[in-house]
């Protein structure tokens, strides 16, 4: 099973931190039009595809791909967005991720964590395979904090190729000093990490991690966002295997520290080899210079799609031809 978790942080408000839209404004539609993608094949609740400051679209495309190809069952679990998708959707209750400059990010994370944890232990009796992703727009940034406050020193990535990594050091430095925190400050306590400084997405992924673990096979479908949900489970106590399915453009950022601080957290990393060099759009053949890289657990559902005998290479081809559908306003 396929699962996509959404949610929102109004760190994403920041300028100049989120990629994940073409302005400030449009990162409002980016969730739930990643969701609909996946699940209808074209957005509903924006007119266009979800799209980067410079023109790049969304890797929902891929993900969308790896669904009709290997006909996985995908649920989308809603917890914390702005707007909910024009889609069918689970959802645990809760608001939009705090700017933690101002005030505590998920003052809910507990609650939150222990409805996911209840959720992941009903979905796991239903399928022994859980691949779970995340559209999380300013995503990158709650998890340095996360990662930060848990005592990793390793930077994250980000869909730019230009990693703003000196903003993220920043507001690392001012929530620190707000809160009178440093790194490492709430080892063993990984939701209060979440609490202070997380997202949404990093209580419920982790809670449906941990509830699932027992019945069934968990892959976290994601980069360096699913480090910071590895990095939650392991100061909440868990101490057995954890996997995370990534596209190689995550591997490969050298602004990032994937392959580190994955190896700190002993987390073993599958990483997808797709290869988007050969084609024919600009926006997709930008993604070997850094571009999008990662998102809308597009590495875990090619690496769920491979598992169940679905190429690669068939993948990719199949996500180029939903994208030059959509540019067509073709519906796939």
């Amino acid at each position: 099973m396929f699962l996509l978790c959404i949610a929102n942080t109004e760190l994403s408000k920041i300028p100049n931190l989120s990629a994940a839209g073409e302005n400030p404004e449009a990162i409002r539609y980016t969730v739930p039009s990643d969701a609909e993608l996946l699940f209808w094949g074209k957005c509903l609740t924006a007119s266009i595809l979800p799209l980067d400051p410079e023109g790049h679209p969304t890797p929902a495309i891929f993900t969308r791909a790896a669904y009709i190809m290997a006909n996985f069952p995908v649920m989308v679990v809603r917890t914390g967005s702005f707007l909910p998708p024009a889609c069918p959707y689970i959802e645990i209750p809760s608001s939009p991720g705090s700017n933690p400059l101002e005030k505590p990010a998920v003052e809910e994370a507990k609650r939150i964590y222990s409805w996911a944890k209840a959720l992941g232990d009903h979905l796991s009796s239903l399928d022994s395979l859980m691949v779970i992703g995340e559209s999380v727009p300013g995503g990158t940034t709650s998890a340095f904090l996360v990662l930060k406050a848990l005592g990793y020193d390793g930077m994250v990535s980000s869909a730019s190729p230009n990693n703003p990594s000196n903003l993220k050091i920043k507001i690392w430095e001012s929530c620190r000093k707000r809160y009178n925190i440093t790194e490492g400050t709430f080892c063993n306590k990984g939701l209060d990490a979440v609490t202070l400084l997380g997202d949404p997405m990093q209580a419920t992924v982790a809670g449906m991690a941990m509830g699932s673990f027992n019945k069934s096979r968990v892959i976290l479908a994601g980069g360096t966002q699913m480090l910071a949900v590895a990095a939650v489970l392991r100061h909440e106590g868990y101490d057995g295997d954890i996997e995370i399915a990534t596209t190689k453009y995550i591997a490969l950022d050298k602004s990032a520290h994937f392959a580190s601080l994955a190896e700190n957290l002993r987390v073993k990393a599958h990483v997808v080899p797709m290869d988007l060099s050969g084609s024919a759009y600009k926006g997709l053949s930008d993604y070997e210079k850094g571009y999008v890289k990662e998102g809308v657990g597009a590495g875990g559902a090619l690496w769920y799609a491979n598992h169940l005998g679905v190429p690669t290479e068939v993948v990719v081809n199949a996500a180029e031809q939903i994208y030059a559908n959509l540019l067509g306003g073709i519906s796939s």
